[in-house]
């Protein structure tokens, strides 16, 4: 009976494949592998935009090497250099390094710098534009916006969303003319998706934000004055993303669902200040997602019909 009253007792033992996942989940959070993607498939709109369809592997892999690494390490680097931010606000508080699942960050630097740098600058050389703009997202996420600008003022993710234009331009260069109309227009269009979209994210935890003394402007502003400005900043994305159908090799095949998804996103933010809420909040939040990848989907698959 004690023996089996002890066995019971046992710690589960842990697993190759356990410990691989919870690595892997870890490092997911990290290096924000979810908002990579979504930055590396504006950069391959940039892409198609330049090559009127398909780029090719080589500049989406290069694209990938330089912009994206340089993301997650920048990503990194946010997380932490805000770990006590992190730790006290309830949308961060299950980030690795504050559960401990990471529990020696000091390579974190080192590996970070390493990921923005070595691939960016081993393609100086031969695509000096495809160097410059994966460090300049870089630089723009983690210096400009993570150490400089988020703890003085609500402008923070408006200067921020640079880094995200950054990311188109890198795609843009990769397949040869970033500076490419087409290209310069999606660019702005994440520009100015950035702070509709964060804000959105950001009336949800308004709360938090207020308590870490960090000035997101729902932390500052009144519930409806946040809803307006969403509303702004969305409307001016609906436009540009508009913009873009008189490019060539975009024509009906991407205007019409984007004027229906363009449609929809304003509908939301007029609900939103209609009923400034943090259901209304989380609901454009996700339309504002998904608004964004189908302008990218629309874009490659238009591009290459």
């Amino acid at each position: 009976m004690t023996t089996s009253l002890e066995t019971s007792s046992a710690p589960p033992i842990t697993t190759y494949s356990t410990r691989l996942a919870a690595i892997l989940r870890a490092a997911m959070v990290l290096f924000k592998i979810r908002i990579v993607g979504l930055l590396l498939f504006a950069g391959a709109g940039g892409a198609f935009i330049v090559a009127g369809g398909w780029p090719g592997f080589g500049p989406l892999l290069w694209m990938t090497l330089t912009g994206g690494l340089a993301a997650m390490g920048a990503s990194a680097i946010n997380e932490y250099l805000e770990q006590a931010n992190d730790a006290t606000m309830r949308r961060t508080k299950r980030r690795p390094l504050v559960t401990g699942a990471i529990d020696r960050p000091k390579w974190i630097f080192p590996v970070a710098l390493a990921m923005i740098f070595v691939p960016s600058l081993t393609a100086l050389p031969f695509n000096p534009a495809l160097s410059v703009f994966s460090i300049s997202g870089a630089l723009i996420y983690a210096g400009v916006y993570t150490v400089w600008l988020k703890p003085r003022t609500v402008l923070n993710i408006v200067i921020g969303g640079l880094a995200g234009t950054c990311a188109v331009l890198c795609g843009g260069a990769a397949a040869g003319n970033w500076a490419h109309p087409g290209v310069l227009t999606l660019g702005l269009l994440v520009f100015l998706w950035t702070p509709a979209h964060f804000w959105s994210l950001a009336i949800m935890y308004r709360e938090d934000y207020a308590k870490v003394n960090v000035p997101m402007l729902p932390a500052r502003s009144s519930l409806r004055d946040s809803a307006l400005w969403v509303t702004v900043h969305a409307g001016a994305t609906g436009f540009a993303a508009l913009a873009l159908g008189v490019v060539p090799g975009l024509g009906w095949l991407y205007l019409v669902p984007v004027v229906v998804f363009t449609l929809d996103l304003w509908r939301r933010c007029a609900q939103l200040i209609a009923d400034p809420t943090t259901a209304r909040a989380r609901a454009l939040f996700m339309a504002s997602n998904t608004y964004l990848a189908l302008i990218l989907l629309m874009i490659c698959i238009d591009m290459v019909m």
